[in-house]
């Protein structure tokens, strides 16, 4: 056996004793907020479509539409691949969010590296919580910059930071806005302050946000009363809420311009196919126009969160659609996952490395297509499973 061949094996042995292998499952249909895997009907309860746009008959149709007049780019954007369907995207972004500039990337994942990649070096520090998503951390190292991580949301220990920081190099606090795996908000306010007192560029990754929080959906930043001022620069994902697929950096146009002349993720790759750029558009047409949708989200959550603390459920803190429930033991989690879809709920088991040793969760996450009788039929079924209070710490 070869010195790889020993390696991939005593990784996948150790995955194996960890509970940590992941499994992928093929959906073959998906109506809403069912799907279909192996010939089975499911409600997902796991996926991130929260406005229920991902199935909808209009961005569908959107599709079909842009498809006629053909697919692919056929080049980067820099090269002859950026066609009217992307422009158009990028100012409907920018109207949007009331931002200077839009620019398109095909991928909230290439979103971060560009933009920490394009702006800092060896001499710079970046400043981030904990739990962010971890194309942020991968983004800080691919800079070769100082990474520094404060504890969860807790935006004084970010100012020590910056403070320590001070003095060499330029400082970059980025966060998500909402937390993909525990569904809660970042202080925003508060981290907008310390940047202004110590000169750092805040930047803020709204992927599990756009659509959902603020007025017209415009984010969490929105929602927390800031402007591009304050926040200079924003990360947009496409595949979450709007229900397709691609990504745009938002903001300050100066910053927007150096990142189009120097990401090496925006630069050096073909541009996102331009019938997805016009489904996007749609999309965020249809986003900004759902508040009958989000109205109806924030029932649906306020219902799941009342229900389960009857059932003695402890849900962990968040008042958006991400809604998990912490089981700690790997093993267990993934027990309850698989009872779970044997009983016609698909919910994500999520281990480490995700999320911290011991704090495996059973991931829940809603979306508009969900009705009440959805969320109480999981909850019938959790507390058949997973026993209340005693498993749900």
């Amino acid at each position: 056996m070869t010195d790889w061949q020993q390696r991939l094996r005593d990784a996948a042995q150790q995955r194996t004793a960890q509970v940590a292998q992941r499994t992928v499952r093929t959906v073959q249909r998906r109506d809403g907020a069912r799907v279909w895997v192996d010939g089975r009907e499911l409600i997902d309860f796991a996926g991130n479509d929260y406005l229920g746009l991902a199935s909808d008959p209009r961005l569908a149709r959107a599709l079909r539409d842009a498809a006629a007049h053909g697919v692919g780019a056929s080049a980067s954007h820099l090269v002859s691949g950026h066609h009217a369907a992307h422009a158009a995207l990028e100012q409907a972004l920018a109207r949007w969010l009331d931002a200077p500039r839009a620019l398109l990337l095909g991928s909230g994942y290439a979103g971060n590296l560009a933009v920490l990649q394009g702006l800092l070096g060896r001499a710079d520090h970046c400043i981030q919580d904990r739990l962010n998503h971890a194309s942020l951390i991968d983004g800080a190292r691919l800079a070769a910059c100082t990474l520094h991580r404060y504890p969860h949301a807790d935006a004084a220990a970010a100012e020590r930071q910056l403070a320590h920081g001070s003095g060499a190099g330029l400082r970059l606090l980025a966060s998500d806005g909402v937390f993909s795996m525990d569904g809660d908000v970042a202080p925003l306010a508060a981290l907008a302050a310390a940047c202004a007192r110590h000169d750092a560029l805040f930047y803020v990754d709204e992927a599990h946000a756009l659509g959902v929080l603020g007025s017209t959906g415009a984010g969490s930043v929105a929602a927390a009363g800031l402007s591009t001022s304050q926040v200079p620069l924003r990360l947009c994902t496409f595949g979450k809420a709007l229900g397709c697929y691609g990504a745009a950096l938002v903001g300050d146009g100066a910053l927007i311009e150096h990142l189009q002349q120097s990401a090496r993720p925006y630069i050096y790759t073909t541009a996102l196919p331009p019938a997805l750029a016009e489904v996007a558009h749609a999309a965020v047409l249809l986003a900004q126009n759902a508040d009958a949708e989000r109205a109806r989200l924030q029932a649906l959550i306020a219902h799941l969160r009342s229900g389960a603390a009857q059932l003695g459920m402890a849900l962990m803190p968040s008042s958006t659609p991400i809604q998990p429930l912490l089981i700690g033991d790997n093993a267990r989690t993934v027990a309850i996952a698989d009872a779970l879809r044997a009983h016609g709920f698909w919910v994500g088991a999520i281990r480490p490395p995700t999320v911290p040793p011991g704090q495996a969760r059973l991931r829940i996450t809603l979306s508009a297509a969900h009705s009440t009788a959805d969320i109480d039929a999981l909850l019938d079924a959790l507390l058949a499973l997973a026993g209340g209070t005693d498993h749900a710490h």
